[in-house]
């Protein structure tokens, strides 16, 4: 462990005074998208007035669309999360009991049992319990979160119902830190605009990553011993 711990130190070591590195777009799928092409499954023969057209009906056309449709064409995801939720419960409960028991008459026998017992004790009188419970709970929940963003997203993968795998990533870097931004989904391509653009409201399986990396995020964070010291010990 405290090896483990050291060869990361060493790792972070190797970045002082350098500012974060850019995360590669070579292979990734992205890449993948944009430069590999998928044979067509049907090649047809070209007509003999296929040129001879002043208009065509694909996305440079000036009737075209030029909405994201196949893989590796690019989109603009429109992300705008405004969401306040506010959670109040009360409960109480309050119960109590009282018993009381005895036996003074039945064909003499509680007489006859009141003359072994001690003195002050009698059948007349057998038990007596009494009980209570009271409970009462408040539970309260406040939330607000706002982001507004818009990112460039590509085409990754057309699925055999029409429905499209998104991929996008963004990076910022101020100075010697390093803004990163993440939106991977599912959308239909109805759903985008005529603008070519889709709200994060209509991605399927949306998954929205807004943080960084650099001196300052560094800076927020509990240092690897601490972290390990956390995890290890029980108090």
């Amino acid at each position: 462990m405290v090896l483990l711990v050291v060869l990361t130190g060493c790792g972070k070591l190797g970045q002082v005074g350098r500012a974060p590195a850019f995360s590669p777009l070579e292979g990734g799928t992205q890449y993948s998208a944009m430069y590999a092409s998928e044979m067509p499954e049907d090649v047809l023969p070209p007509g003999p007035s296929d040129g001879s057209s002043l208009w065509d009906a694909g996305t440079a056309s000036l009737f075209g669309d030029r909405r994201a449709a196949q893989r590796g064409d690019i989109l603009t995801v429109v992300i705008e999360i405004d969401d306040e939720a506010s959670i109040r419960n009360s409960s109480g409960r309050s119960r109590s009991g009282s018993v009381n028991a005895g036996l003074p008459e039945f064909v003499g026998i509680p007489q006859r049992i009141d003359e072994g017992l001690p003195d002050g004790a009698s059948m007349a009188n057998a038990f007596e319990t009494n009980s209570s419970s009271t409970f009462q709970g408040n539970g309260s929940v406040a939330r607000k979160e706002k982001l507004t963003l818009r990112v460039a997203a590509t085409v990754v993968e057309e699925l055999p119902n029409g429905v499209l795998r998104i991929e996008g990533q963004q990076e910022v870097r101020v100075n010697f830190e390093l803004r990163e931004l993440v939106v991977t989904g599912y959308v239909r391509p109805i759903d985008v605009s005529r603008q070519n653009e889709i709200t994060y409201d209509k991605i399927a399986g949306a998954r929205i990553a807004y943080g960084g990396r650099g001196q300052i995020t560094d800076m927020q964070q509990p240092t690897y011993g601490q972290q390990v010291a956390d995890t290890v010990l029980p108090f």
